[in-house]
């Protein structure tokens, strides 16, 4: 059943180039046959010619390296803090117990109202922006680690506790492998967060990136380049995105096919 559910993988390709299709040419039909201002809402064409002038430059190539670079960093750093906080709250209860209250109200401060704070504590530059995307990755990582780790088969794990296992060792061979697709789902999540962190904090904290050029294109009524520059964002994350979801189908394909080999 679970087979059948699943799409095929030319479905996964034609079904969503399909929908887009019909995106555009509602886009098409909506800019073709009313009398909506370009500057409001510009038409595929002018997009794509903005697009094949902005992506013809070098300088827009440098922006784009300097956001994925604030995503990534970010999204290391609130990994880095995430992933040893998820494993410390599974196995100590008063840790857990201490500090689990106190996470969920870390999301209900918008990334927004965060970034002036940074601006007087750590000033502008490359640095409040990486722990402005660190702040907001924090959260999914910490709490999809945590399921992962929750959600472990007791069976399997107290027959490892029978063979030894203990400690790092246990962490290590048995418990972080099997929480692995719920960690890497985690990672998937986190680094589309950073991308937004990167550019909220570009806009409100100044930098070279991306979020600079959407700031210029609103003050210069360049709606189609914001256009452009949104896409490319969106297309930043995807890309990172599906990397990540290629990594954990081959994971459990692997497994899939190990636990076949031991059973056969």
């Amino acid at each position: 059943m679970a087979r059948r559910s699943r799409p095929s993988g030319s479905l996964t390709v034609i079904a969503p180039v399909a929908f887009a299709c019909l995106l555009v040419l509602a886009w098409w039909a909506m800019t073709a046959f009313s009398d909506v201002e370009e500057w409001r809402l510009p038409g595929p064409s002018a997009v794509a010619g903005r697009a094949v002038a902005l992506l013809g430059q070098l300088w827009m190539w440098r922006r784009i390296g300097v956001t994925a670079l604030e995503a990534a960093l970010g999204c290391v750093v609130g990994a880095a803090i995430a992933l040893p906080m998820s494993y410390a709250i599974f196995k100590f209860r008063v840790f857990q117990a201490a500090v689990e209250p106190f996470l969920g109200a870390t999301q209900a401060i918008p990334a927004i109202a965060l970034a002036p704070l940074l601006v007087l504590w750590v000033g502008y530059g490359l640095a409040p922006i990486i722990i402005l995307c660190a702040l907001m990755v924090f959260f999914p990582i910490l709490v999809s680690s945590v399921l992962g780790l929750r959600h472990l088969d007791r069976e399997v794990m107290e027959a490892a506790e029978l063979d030894g296992a203990s400690g790092w060792t246990m962490a290590r061979s048995m418990e972080i492998p099997l929480a692995a697709p719920a960690i890497l789902a985690g990672l998937r999540n986190g680094f589309t967060l950073s991308v937004t962190g990167a550019v909220v904090g570009e806009m409100v904290m100044g930098g070279t990136g991306l979020g600079q050029v959407l700031t210029q294109q609103r003050n210069n009524f360049d709606t189609a380049g914001m256009f452009v520059t949104i896409a490319v964002l969106c297309a930043l994350a995807m890309s990172v995105y599906s990397a990540i979801y290629r990594i954990e189908r081959r994971r459990r394909r692997a497994e899939a096919s190990s636990y076949g080999r031991s059973y056969s």
